[in-house]
């Protein structure tokens, strides 16, 4: 098989495994390659979505607004040529010299450096934050402060400390989001759904 008939067929399979889908129809194709990255089918259950946000976030992206996210796992598994087609930058910051010391200095994580700079720079970007619920944290923080206005804020930190509760955080702010409930998530997740939206743009 081509690689793109194997893909074809996983799609196929995940469709039928699914059953009905009873969300929003753009919602669809996120939740179907997050299963198609992970295997893993309560996903279908676990990630929520605020009304508009695969559209909204799809209206950004094509407008070419930058992409941050907290590891540069998540960086390196967005389809730079799908990002490139709208002049979208995708950015890591958590291996800047500045956010290293300004994070041993304070005493936090590298996570919660990088994303006050995000927001500073990049006050309107999509968030894509799979690894660090202290970078989740942060955000929220900054959206009440006003600090930060994010175009989308993908919210799949992933362990045992702090992340169900960063979740919860997130989904009662007032931003678009895109969130997996409970524990699991992680960044291959975080780029699986940037990569849905981009594909998805007409």
């Amino acid at each position: 098989m081509r690689p793109e008939e194997i893909e074809q067929e996983s799609m196929r399979i995940i469709g039928a495994e699914m059953g009905p889908w009873n969300g929003p129809a753009e919602n669809l194709p996120i939740v179907k390659r997050v299963v198609h990255t992970t295997a893993d089918f309560d996903f279908v259950k676990n990630l929520r979505f605020s009304d508009g946000a695969v559209e909204r976030a799809r209206r950004a992206l094509a407008a070419g607004c930058a992409v941050v996210t907290d590891t540069n796992m998540a960086a390196a598994g967005i389809n730079k040529t799908s990002a490139a087609r709208f002049g979208v930058e995708v950015v890591c910051r958590m291996a800047e010299k500045e956010v290293r010391e300004a994070a041993l200095a304070r005493g936090v994580t590298r996570a919660v450096v990088s994303m006050e700079i995000a927001a500073e720079k990049t006050p309107e970007a999509i968030f894509a934050i799979g690894n660090a619920p202290t970078a989740l944290i942060r955000l929220c923080e900054l959206v009440k402060e006003g600090r930060a206005k994010p175009s989308l804020v993908i919210g799949v930190p992933v362990g045992f400390v702090n992340v169900v509760e960063s979740k919860e955080l997130l989904v009662r702010t007032d931003v678009p989001y895109i969130a997996a409930m409970g524990r699991k998530g992680g960044s291959t997740v975080a780029s699986a759904i940037v990569n849905a939206l981009l594909y998805g743009i007409q």
